[in-house]
């Protein structure tokens, strides 16, 4: 047996995703089992809360490639950035059917931190997530050129003057980390929103900021050009490729929980799910595939990041990792609203 089918045999996959609905809903007569398997008769639909080509859009392509052969069926994304993801996310509830042929495909960690600095239109439990695909820990991370050798360094400059740490979005996992180092080690960080991976590596790389905090997966495998000094997480995920790199936790004396700043996973209306639970049994079942297939890993190996971070997570642990992310985000929601610390 491999790893990946004790994974999801240890979870109680099928059993769990059982325990969330109704007893009724999940007994089949014979005519839904044949609707079931008509399912799906037309493209499925993604929303997608930021812009094309970032890592949302990869990971999903890469995903959604070996998915379309599962489900003998085309995805269709749809792109809609702004406002840190809340305009996709307003777009899918306001917009999507409760039929399953529509879904979102999100970062959990930035957006269930947006709803925590503001609540969204919508009632937060009218969707959930699940079928997550990486598992991305924060870091802070500085040029190959940069004078501080060491988290170390950063900190007793930070303690001297202020620190200018090029983020992605103020909400967000690996934001937050910096946040509550400062506040513990009394260093002064400012965390500066620079609009994506992209815009933060950039303003590292040319000097502009004095560090920077990402997930780890887009700076580990542009080794070359970044170091990255400190991990937001209770081990180092790819040992092979960050060297060096202090956990926070042990390292300062702390407790945070794991601060997986890339944690992406599918999104669906709780509605669509009751209604329609023979195939969103069939969406689940065919993630679950598709994490088997070994055409996924091949397509992974061309997004050029560590294969060790694309971990499947079931509906359950999207629950868990939205629940200690929000508990989280709640401790320290007066640094999330942009005040310096």
């Amino acid at each position: 047996m491999s790893d990946l089918d004790n994974d999801f045999s240890r979870r109680g996959f099928i059993k769990g995703a059982g325990a969330t609905l109704s007893a009724s809903a999940l007994t089949m007569l014979p005519f839904q089992m044949a609707f079931a398997a008509a399912f799906p008769e037309r493209n499925i639909k993604v929303y997608v809360p930021t812009r094309a080509g970032g890592g949302a859009d990869r990971n999903l392509r890469a995903f959604t490639g070996i998915w379309k052969k599962h489900l003998n069926t085309n995805f269709e994304p749809t792109y809609y950035p702004g406002a840190a993801g809340r305009v996709g996310y307003e777009k899918y509830m306001g917009l999507a059917k409760d039929d399953c042929y529509e879904l979102i495909f999100g970062n959990m960690g930035p957006e269930v931190l947006n709803w925590v600095v503001k609540k969204p239109t919508f009632d937060l439990n009218s969707y959930f997530y699940f079928g997550q695909m990486d598992r991305d820990p924060g870091i802070i991370f500085v040029g190959r050129k940069s004078k501080f050798k060491n988290i170390d360094d950063i900190v007793a400059e930070g303690k001297k003057r202020t620190i200018n740490v090029g983020v992605s979005r103020l909400a967000h996992p690996a934001t937050l980390g910096v946040m509550a180092l400062a506040r513990h080690t009394g260093a002064n960080f400012n965390p500066i929103p620079l609009s994506g991976g992209k815009n933060t590596r950039a303003g590292v790389a040319t000097g502009e900021m004095d560090c920077g905090a990402l997930p780890s997966g887009g700076i580990a495998r542009r080794g070359k050009n970044f170091k990255i000094l400190a991990i937001f997480d209770n081990k180092n995920p790819i040992p092979n490729k960050i060297k060096d790199a202090v956990l926070v936790n042990p390292h300062f004396g702390m407790n945070l929980p794991p601060l997986v700043a890339g944690a992406r996973a599918f999104g669906i209306k709780r509605s669509a799910v009751e209604k329609h639970p023979d195939r969103f049994r069939k969406l689940e079942e065919t993630i679950i595939a598709v994490n088997k297939d070994p055409a996924y890993r091949k397509a992974l190996k061309k997004t050029k990041v560590p294969m060790e971070l694309f971990t499947y997570g079931s509906r359950e642990d999207c629950a868990q990792y939205v629940k200690d992310i929000t508990m989280i985000g709640r401790e320290y929601k007066d640094l999330l609203t942009g005040k310096k610390v």
